[in-house]
């Protein structure tokens, strides 16, 4: 496993041109993003668990570069409250980001400033340190939205800096409208996809499922991005799938599509 001042010494010292960017995979559906200057932790899972079957990379304190911190929705493996007030302590700069459905409780609960946690749904954008953050409603499992205001617990994100447009799905199945409303976002350069799947025994346990790997081959097929990644594997042993069938699937329907399966801790740069 590569170590944590390693992986923070090539973040910092990764120089990207205009229409270029790079990412650093640190296990189930956590990335660090550079775009220009700018370094974004989205949905990063740092606390330690006798379950994952993959170790922390960093610690939270080492993200003191950080410019933005992203939560998809209010679990574990994904807004990691321990985490986030010791990344606030040690990034000052930083600015999080939850679906407005929970910034304030998400606030409140974890004793952040309020200025520094904004919220994002559909139509609701978000800028700092020249990135752009909107959100994509996701469906794990089902599209849940809020009775009262509409919004949604369970988002995506679009970002756009640098010359270029990321898609991270969060947790999500595909849903009817969703690739419709991709499409108004523009062509992406880069989409983060799980294809850990669903099933029976895994609902009734109470572990809410993905699209399958099949899904999210289809979905790039729709979405057509420069660079497709399968995401949300390996963590858990319950809760897992073999990327390498996306990967050929993939290969075989969309054969002009590129894709990787991403290594922990590796950069990998996109775009131009």
């Amino acid at each position: 496993m590569i170590r944590a001042q390693d992986l923070l010494a090539d973040i910092d010292a990764c120089d990207l041109p205009p229409g270029q960017g790079a990412f650093w995979w640190l296990g189930q559906h956590s990335f660090g993003v550079k775009l220009g200057r700018a370094v974004v932790y989205i949905d990063p899972y740092l606390s330690p668990n006798p379950q994952r079957q993959v170790e922390p990379l960093l610690a939270p304190a080492d993200l003191a570069h950080a410019d933005w911190v992203l939560g998809s929705h209010d679990h574990a493996d994904h807004i990691d409250r321990p985490a986030w007030p010791v990344i606030a302590q040690a990034a000052p700069q930083a600015r999080f980001v939850v679906p407005e459905l929970l910034r304030e409780r998400v606030a409140a609960e974890l004793h952040l400033p309020a200025e520094r946690v904004l919220g994002v749904d559909e139509g609701r954008v978000v800028e700092h340190a020249g990135v752009r953050v909107t959100a994509v409603p996701a469906a794990h499992e089902l599209l849940d939205t809020d009775e009262a205001t509409g919004l949604h617990p369970y988002v995506g994100f679009v970002l756009e800096g640098h010359g270029l447009r990321i898609y991270h799905a969060g947790d999500t199945c595909v849903y009817e409208g969703m690739q419709a409303g991709l499409r108004r976002c523009g062509p992406l350069d880069l989409a983060l996809l799980p294809i850990n799947g669903r099933d029976a025994k895994r609902l009734a346990s109470g572990c809410i499922g993905n699209m399958t790997y099949q899904e999210a081959v289809d979905l790039a097929g729709t979405l057509r991005p420069g660079l497709t990644v399968p995401t949300h594997f390996e963590m858990f042993a319950a809760n897992s799938q073999d990327p390498q069938p996306f990967v050929e699937y993939l290969h075989v329907k969309y054969p002009d599509l590129q894709t990787l399966i991403p290594r922990h801790g590796q950069r990998t740069r996109f775009g131009a």
